[in-house]
C-alpha cells in the first residue's frame, strides 16, 4: 500500500442537511459543529443541518460551513486511526487541510474562513463578476483567450486547472463572456457558474490585501505534513510561506490537476475526500482512473472507508 493524502473539498459542494447524522453519531464531530457556533456567535450547525440553502450558499456562511464539515470527517478519521501523509485542499478547502495538517487551530481557522468569505463578497459587486467552466479546450489557447479579451479592456483569466479537459475561467461577467463567445467559436464547451463573483482573479486583489491583515493576526504553525498548496502545488510545511500562500491564493489559480500529479509522484495512491460531495473524487479519477479514492460525508461511508483502510494496513 503506498501513502494516503486527505482531500478537501471546497464551495460548491454544500448542502442542507450536510454534517447532521454526525454530529449525531460521532461525539468528535459534534464537538467541531459546537466550537463553530461559539466562535461564529450564531448557530451555523443550524444553517447546516436545516438551510434554507439560499442563506447557505451565501459566500460568508459556505466558507466556514464547509470548513467545519470538512474538519468534523476528518476529526472522526483520525480518531478512528486513519492516518495521511499528505493532505490538500481545493480553493477554501485548503484551509480544511491546514487544520488537520495541525498548522490552523479549527477555531482561528472557522474566523479566518468567515472573514474571507465576507471580503470577497465586499471586492466586487453582485452581478459584475462572473465564472464559467470551459470543457475541452487546451489551457495554451485558453490563455491566448483569455489575454486576447483582457488586452481589449475586459478582466478575465484562468481560475483552476481542475483536470484534464476542465478549466474554470474566472472574471468581470463581460470579460467571461466575450472569453466564452470565443472558446465556443474553437468548438469547446462553456457551462457558467453559480458563484458570487470572480474568485480566484486578479479581481479579488482588493480581497486578499484585507484578508492580509486578518492572517496577521492569527496564529500559523507549521504543518505537521505536507500541504500542497493551491498556487504552486508543491507541498508547505514553513508556517511563513503558508501564511504568504494562503494571500495569493485568493488572485491565484488554483492548480488542482499539477497538486493531484504532485501526490502521486510523492508516492500517493490513496485519495480519501472528507467532506460533502464527491467533485474532487471524480477530478482524481479523470486524472488516474487507477487510483484509490473514497469519498467520506456521513456516517455510512465513514464506517466503510474507515473497515476498508483498517483491514489494508493490518494486511500491509
Amino acid at each position: 500500500m503506498g501513502k494516503t493524502a486527505f482531500l478537501f473539498p471546497g464551495q460548491g459542494s454544500q448542502f442542507p442537511g450536510m454534517g447532521k447524522e454526525l454530529a449525531k453519531q460521532y461525539a468528535a464531530a459534534s464537538d467541531v459543529f459546537q466550537k463553530a457556533d461559539q466562535v461564529l456567535g450564531f448557530s451555523l450547525s443550524e444553517l447546516m443541518f436545516h438551510g434554507p440553502e439560499e442563506e447557505l450558499k451565501r459566500t460568508e456562511n459556505t466558507q466556514p460551513a464547509l470548513l467545519t464539515m470538512s474538519t468534523a470527517v476528518a476529526e472522526v478519521l483520525k480518531e478512528n486511526g486513519i492516518t495521511f501523509d499528505y493532505a490538500a485542499g481545493h480553493s477554501l478547502g485548503e484551509y480544511s487541510a491546514l487544520v488537520a495538517a495541525n498548522s490552523l487551530l479549527f477555531e482561528e481557522a472557522v474566523y479566518c474562513v468567515r472573514q474571507r468569505g465576507k471580503f470577497m463578497e465586499e471586492a466586487v459587486p453582485s452581478g459584475l463578476g462572473s465564472m464559467a467552466a470551459v470543457l475541452g479546450m487546451e489551457q495554451q489557447l485558453l490563455e491566448s483567450i483569455t489575454a486576447q479579451v483582457t488586452k481589449e479592456g475586459d478582466s478575465v483569466q484562468i481560475a483552476n486547472l481542475n483536470c484534464p479537459g476542465q478549466i474554470v475561467i474566472s472574471g468581470t461577467a463581460s470579460g467571461v463572456d466575450n472569453a466564452s463567445l470565443l472558446v465556443k467559436e474553437q468548438g469547446a464547451k462553456v457551462i457558467p457558474l453559480q458563484v458570487s463573483g470572480p474568485f480566484h482573479s486578479v479581481l479579488m486583489k482588493p480581497a486578499a490585501e484585507k484578508f492580509r491583515s486578518v492572517l496577521e493576526k492569527t496564529n500559523v504553525s507549521d504543518a505537521s505534513v505536507g500541504v500542497v498548496a493551491n498556487v504552486t502545488a508543491k507541498p508547505v510545511t514553513d508556517r511563513h510561506e503558508i501564511k504568504e500562500l494562503l494571500v495569493e491564493q485568493l488572485f491565484s489559480p488554483v492548480r488542482w490537476e499539477e497538486t493531484i500529479r504532485e501526490l502521486m509522484d510523492l508516492g500517493v495512491d490513496t485519495f480519501v475526500e472528507a467532506g460533502p460531495g464527491k467533485v474532487l473524487s471524480g477530478l482524481v479519477k479523470k486524472v488516474n482512473r487507477r487510483a484509490n479514492v473514497y469519498a467520506v460525508s456521513d456516517p455510512e461511508t465513514l464506517a466503510a472507508v474507515i473497515e476498508k483502510l483498517k483491514g489494508e494496513k493490518e494486511h500491509a
